[in-house]
């Protein structure tokens, strides 16, 4: 379960998403995905609308900008096991520069890139389903 860096990818708990227009409409399948599997969703409010639309189970949060309660505070409180961040734009890049801060020190798996991003869902649903398979020969 381990990945660059010592960090683990979760098993369960809150996914903060929050993704630059392009890459909205190819994270619907990982959103739900993520959902079945027990994750809850977390995004900015443009990502939270769109997932919202689009019939997936979403809470919004502030961008730093927007004033606390925002993202970082929710990672330094431990309430975000992963975050996937594609931005574009310079006030994007700025606020994505305090996120990825927060994420190395805090160790939570931290994607940039909508590959990336659709990658850890996929492995995540990987162990898990091998995880269920492990048992004993006796059994």
């Amino acid at each position: 379960g381990q990945i660059a860096g010592g960090v683990s990818l979760p098993t369960k708990g809150e996914v903060f998403i929050s993704l630059k227009d392009s890459d909205k409409p190819q994270i619907l399948d990982g959103a739900k995905t993520l959902i079945a599997e027990g994750f809850t969703i977390t995004a900015t409010a443009g990502t939270a609308r769109f997932l919202s639309e689009n019939g997936i189970a979403v809470k919004r949060i502030n961008k730093v900008l927007e004033g606390q309660p925002h993202i970082v505070d929710a990672m330094i409180n431990g309430d975000i096991c992963l975050v996937m961040n594609t931005t574009e734009g310079f006030q994007s890049l700025k606020d994505s520069f305090s996120i990825r801060a927060t994420a190395v020190s805090r160790k939570i798996p931290y994607y940039t890139t909508l590959s990336a991003s659709l990658a850890v869902i996929q492995a995540i649903l990987a162990r898990k389903s091998r995880d269920m398979s492990v048992a004993p020969l006796q059994s």
